[in-house]
């Protein structure tokens, strides 16, 4: 996405495109990539471009800030939020790179085997890190342990020695957009699959795999 932050605050999309994205509507896509990252077990899309436009929006608001007339209220209010949405991208940010250090073999590894046209999983700059940190984990482990094992046991598989995510963990979700025939897997042996509907607005506790995809495609939101 190219947008980019037009004189009066709002997001243009690309010339091609007539769609203007409003800063409060931006602020609620970050808050939305926020909740979704936060109570996911795995590492979602990268929104790489929410972020940058953001961080520009801050600084516009940042710029009018300053031209307000010191002891004017507006200011305080102003500056509250602005605080407010640099704690939610903070946050944002935070747990995308939590994740990374605690999957990061299999971050890398989804981000190696993902198709051409794929949506990437990682930002240029999470990507850096991530093959940084393997790197560094990789030469810790054989200074630390592995040079003083026996010859054969002198080479670890990151992929088998780090921990998957647990999709199968339940999440909290509130359903945007209608979706029928969701097959939910059964949980004990005495049950069987079965299918629900999801009705726009309700609220459910659900396995993440089961809705991993509705995730994804901003059907459901992650509360």
């Amino acid at each position: 996405m190219s947008d980019v932050l037009s004189d009066d605050g709002s997001i243009n999309q690309d010339d091609s495109q007539e769609d203007v994205m409003t800063p409060a509507e931006l602020i609620a896509k970050l808050e939305e990539a926020w909740l979704n990252e936060k109570f996911s077990p795995e590492l979602l899309e990268s929104k790489s471009e929410v972020v940058e436009c953001v961080m520009e929006q801050l600084t516009h608001m940042e710029s009018n800030l300053q031209r307000v007339k010191k002891g004017d209220a507006k200011a305080s209010v102003h500056r509250m939020e602005i605080d407010r949405i640099r704690f939610v991208l903070s946050s944002y940010l935070r747990s995308r790179l939590q994740k990374i250090e605690k999957f990061f073999p299999h971050v890398l590894e989804k981000e190696k085997s993902r198709g051409e046209g794929d949506p990437s999983l990682l930002s240029p700059e999470e990507f850096a890190f991530a093959k940084e940190y393997y790197a560094n984990t990789e030469t810790y482990l054989k200074a630390v342990a592995l040079k003083r094992m026996p010859p054969n046991l002198q080479t670890v598989d990151l992929l088998k020695a780090v921990p998957e995510p647990c999709l199968d963990s339940f999440v909290f979700l509130r359903v945007k957009e209608r979706q029928e025939n969701i097959l939910v897997e059964p949980e004990t042996d005495d049950q069987r699959e079965y299918v629900v509907d999801l009705e726009e607005g309700s609220q459910h506790l659900i396995r993440y795999r089961t809705v991993a995809p509705l995730v994804s495609s901003g059907a459901v939101q992650l509360i």
